[in-house]
């Protein structure tokens, strides 16, 4: 069975010393262990951002997507080879910008992969400019006046959409980020995962002091309960999105691939499609 090394790779990771994303990184690595995947069976596929590196970084098979599209890659990849454990990361610039059409989808979709989305509330990689994250107010090279726009709200985007399982975490917290990559990766359906994880560089107002003042464990709310959706949503919006844990788990509704017609036959990546000389060719005349 695999352990956490198991999981590591030689290449070291580029992001700035402190960065939440290297508590990310080690949180997929320790849940893909603990549930007992090997290196094999995960598949990890990024966007582009600091967080989009996560991939490489990772010892299971990796791709790095183009700009918001890690979603549709990943989606494609798990519906071609079912056997494979499919991990989706990326920024919220990465997944609640360009990406947002996408996420939407995924979400609505109920594809059974996860998504990690590393939540820094600002561009990192380009340089420190506004993210969709960014609180309105918030001063950047890009919003020198601060930003007019208020920031989008992903968990109640994600409750609205229809999501099966919400789940939020915190890069300090490592045991808990853990436990709900665990529960993401276990739960049949599409998982979405907000991690605050903040960036060390540029963003001096969302520091780890202070998610550390604001945010809430839903374990620390009395008869919280993550099946009622209802609550949720409302516990989302009376602690403005400040909370960690699973936030909602529907175990009822069925995953897409368990609704696609013919999805229970012999997936193509078993089929043999070999095809004998004679059969080329009558293939072939069929274009001539």
């Amino acid at each position: 069975m695999a352990t956490f090394k198991d999981f590591r790779n030689s290449v070291k990771p580029n992001w700035c010393p402190g960065c939440g994303d290297f508590s990310v990184q080690a949180a997929i690595q320790r849940a893909a262990a603990n549930v007992g995947i090997e290196p094999n069976e995960l598949a990890v596929v990024a966007g582009i951002g600091c967080s989009g590196r996560i991939a490489g970084y990772i010892n299971s098979y990796g791709f790095h997507g183009i700009h918001g599209r890690a979603l549709p890659i990943a989606q494609g990849l798990k519906m071609a080879n079912r056997d494979l454990h499919v991990i989706a990361s990326g920024g919220d610039g990465d997944g609640f910008a360009i990406g947002m059409g996408h996420t939407v989808h995924a979400i609505r979709r109920n594809l059974d992969i996860t998504y990690v989305v590393m939540d820094n509330q600002i561009y990192g990689l380009t340089k420190g400019q506004t993210s969709p994250r960014s609180a309105q107010g918030f001063i950047t090279k890009s919003t020198p006046g601060g930003a007019i726009e208020p920031s989008l709200k992903p968990l109640e985007v994600a409750l609205s959409s229809g999501a099966t399982f919400v789940a939020q975490g915190f890069s300090t917290d490592i045991k808990e980020l853990t436990a709900l990559i665990e529960a993401g990766i276990q739960h049949k359906g599409f998982s979405f995962i907000n991690v605050f994880s903040p960036c060390v560089t540029y963003n001096k107002v969302n520091t780890y002091e202070w998610f550390k003042e604001h945010l809430t464990k839903l374990s620390d709310i009395e008869d919280y309960d993550s099946s009622n959706r209802e609550l949720a949503m409302r516990t989302v919006m009376e602690k403005e999105g400040l909370v960690t844990g699973i936030i909602y788990q529907d175990t009822e509704t069925t995953s897409y691939q368990e609704k696609l017609s013919g999805y229970a036959e012999e997936p193509l990546t078993t089929v043999d499609m070999t095809l004998s000389e004679t059969d080329f060719n009558d293939l072939v005349k069929e274009f001539m």
